[in-house]
């Protein structure tokens, strides 16, 4: 009788705690201003299910893409909050929030999209996504976002002199209002969704970003000059909000940062491809692409920029340690 007893209770434990495993079973909530084909999108899916398939079906991934959950900055205050549990945003939605940020960002701080993964896969890479801890999110990946250029709805863009009085639609940064000023345009901050009309109706004369996201959001209806200045290769950014992840236990922390890390050469892969197929697609639509411009007078102009936002020590070696990595 006293083993049947001890059987029952062990049996009622194993019903209790298998209750609660389910109670504590999560589809965590990420968002993206992206469409759902879009690879910063099929990265995070991609991640979901390796944490779905490690945590036994426990945990899974819910992606909401096409800015359904808001801006960009709508969904890092969500994030931090934990009413989100994670947000996939470019870099430089951060640089008010966690100064490292700004130095990826900055322009032409990068030599190529191979040395931006080389530093950003090694220790400068984990020193940045470090620095996002103390302000309430866990830094989980840098996903590359391409090289950035300026398209416009009126004339080509070949010098700086091309850009005076230009009114330039850049994100809702305080370093690229800096740098559209450094190059005698008008900086004019707008969230991604309001870029097509605002091209459309004349709020601004230009805008800039990399082949996919001019395809995806087809700006090359409304702008059809892409000059090629390649001025950014600023990342994208993964991250996960730290009240949330304060709940978890260890072993699915490593989880999710495990996938992470793995989403990343999957989502490279996917970038190198659609790059590739957006070129075609923007110039099948009559997308006018210049790649005669004078690079030399852009990279002179941004000296302001990194006095301003690199000026401090700290953020000076962050740079010195980029450009010494090989």
């Amino acid at each position: 009788m006293k083993t049947r007893s001890m059987a029952r209770a062990l049996l009622g434990l194993a019903v209790v705690a298998g209750f609660a495993g389910a109670a504590s079973a999560k589809e965590f909530r990420s968002s993206d201003v992206h469409p759902m084909d879009y690879p910063t999108v099929t990265a995070v899916v991609q991640m979901g299910k390796l944490i779905n398939e490690r945590t036994n079906g426990k945990h899974s991934v819910k992606v909401f893409g096409q800015s359904a959950l808001g801006s960009e900055k709508d969904t890092i205050e969500q994030t931090k909050l934990g009413a989100l549990d994670m947000v996939r945003v470019n870099i430089s939605a951060f640089n008010n929030i966690a100064p490292e940020t700004v130095v990826p960002a900055l322009p032409f701080v990068f030599k190529s999209t191979e040395h931006m993964r080389r530093v950003l896969d090694g220790p400068v890479g984990e020193d940045i996504l470090k620095a996002l801890e103390p302000q309430g999110f866990i830094g989980l990946a840098f996903y590359d976002s391409g090289a950035r250029s300026f398209y416009t709805t009126k004339k080509p863009i070949k010098t700086v002199a091309d850009m005076k009085g230009m009114k330039v639609r850049v994100q809702q940064s305080d370093m690229w209002v800096a740098m559209m000023q450094a190059l005698g345009a008008n900086a004019t901050p707008l969230p991604y969704a309001e870029v097509y009309t605002a091209l459309k109706t004349g709020v601004v004369d230009a805008a800039e970003n990399n082949w996919p996201s001019y395809d995806s959001s087809r700006h090359y209806e409304v702008a059809k000059f892409y000059s090629r200045t390649e001025h950014s290769l600023a990342p994208e950014l993964l991250v996960f909000s730290k009240r949330v992840w304060d709940g978890l236990p260890k072993d699915e922390q490593e989880i999710i940062r495990k996938a992470a890390k793995e989403s990343v050469p999957f989502m490279r892969k996917q970038w190198d491809d659609r790059e590739t197929a957006s070129r075609k697609t923007v110039e099948g639509g009559g997308a006018q692409v210049i790649s005669d411009i004078d690079k030399k007078s852009f990279q002179s102009a941004m000296q302001p920029v990194y006095d301003k936002f690199a000026g401090d020590a700290k953020l000076k070696a962050l740079v010195k340690r980029i450009q010494d990595t090989n």
